[in-house]
């Protein structure tokens, strides 16, 4: 079985790099396969990030995801994993991976992984009147 994923990722230029805004991307059909069993593993992949120079192009995204279909990999090794290879590709400023893994032995797995630039720290909370 391959341990890699076998697409690069593609970034473009952010339109809006003098801002703090939040990107948002489900992934609704992840899958990779249980490096003990080999059977297949499906998970919801919740992305979240604040861009800084770079975003992610989707289609690559796409492309990327569908590459661990046939690599063995544990929970999460494999957000993990994910989360380091999107951060390495346009250095956010903040990047969560929050993994939520279909039911496997009666037992649901989510793994969140986090990255942040080291001199980035987020604007202070805005609470709105109800």
């Amino acid at each position: 079985m391959p341990d890699t994923p076998n697409h690069a990722l593609e970034t473009f230029t952010n339109p809006s790099p003098d801002r703090d805004y939040t990107i948002r991307i489900d992934i609704p059909e992840f899958t990779c396969l249980c490096p003990k069993t080999g059977q297949p593993d499906f998970a919801v992949l919740h992305l979240e990030y604040i861009p800084d120079q770079l975003c992610i192009e989707l289609k690559s995204l796409k492309l990327y995801i569908a590459g661990f279909r046939d690599i063995g990999a544990f929970h999460e090794a494999v957000t993990n994993a994910i989360l380091d290879d999107l951060a390495l590709c346009c250095k956010p400023r903040f990047m969560r991976l929050n993994a939520k893994f279909n039911v496997r032995g009666g037992i649901y797995t989510s793994v969140i992984a986090e990255h942040q630039l080291a001199d980035w720290a987020p604007a202070p909370m805005v609470h709105l009147p109800n």
